[in-house]
């Protein structure tokens, strides 16, 4: 599995640094460099990393991209800009895709806030990579695209929604004794009238509700018993 490095080359703003690092965190990556960014870190830009604050402090800055990039097996560019001449243009679902099956270290290529990347830094990198955003609006503040491209890159890599907690399915004779609860109930308000369909309609219901627990059922037994009293 690839190991990925995001690269920034000549961000105007700390802050958007810092912003890039907690984007990193949140989606497992932390090889961050800098191409000749345009000011120092400040002590505010550590608070923008929030979480990330250990990607900031081992961020590595390099004069140039070619020695940013140099032990990479792919470089993929960012830009909202098409290009009339470019490497390989790819989706950002396709590239994280690719990404994911090099067995090497990897590069994200971002540009500067106002002018993005240059041709020379364009042409440094194997892919051109677009993020597919409205037509009028596409362009991406720095740190936001770096966090679509973390996700996206963590998504290639197989992550899922961490499963809730297993509780105790309900089974037939909890179902069975609800039934019987609703029915007792519906009797006792009066609710059910006689030759009411009303017993062929809750099981109905209670079919369309898959993985139904035991627990659930419970809840619902005992506020029937609490109506019932009342």
């Amino acid at each position: 599995m690839s190991a990925i490095r995001i690269v920034l080359c000549r961000p105007s703003h700390p802050g958007n640094i810092g912003a890039a690092a907690r984007a990193m965190k949140t989606m497992g990556l932390t090889d961050l460099r800098l191409v000749a960014p345009a000011r120092a870190l400040a002590p505010k830009d550590e608070w923008m990393a929030t979480h990330g604050a250990d990607v900031l402090a081992s961020a590595r800055t390099h004069a140039t991209l070619a020695a940013a990039i140099a032990d990479c097996a792919a470089a993929f560019a960012l830009s909202a800009r098409a290009r009339e001449w470019s490497p390989q243009v790819l989706d950002l679902r396709a590239a994280a895709g690719r990404a994911a099956t090099i067995d090497a270290p990897v590069a994200f290529v971002f540009g500067n806030e106002a002018a993005g990347l240059t041709n020379d830094e364009l042409f440094a990198c194997q892919h051109l990579v677009h993020i597919p955003a409205d037509p009028e609006n596409s362009s991406l503040n720095l740190a936001q695209a770096v966090q679509v491209v973390c996700y996206e890159l963590r998504m290639a890599r197989g992550a899922t929604v961490p499963a809730m907690r297993a509780e105790m399915p309900a089974t037939v004779a909890d179902l069975e004794g609800l039934y019987a609860h609703l029915e007792e109930a519906a009797r006792e308000s009066g609710f059910m009238a006689p030759g009411s369909k009303l017993r062929e309609r809750w099981r109905r219901l209670f079919s369309r509700v898959p993985g139904l627990e035991r627990e659930e059922v419970n809840i619902l037994r005992g506020l029937l018993k609490s109506l019932t009293k009342k």
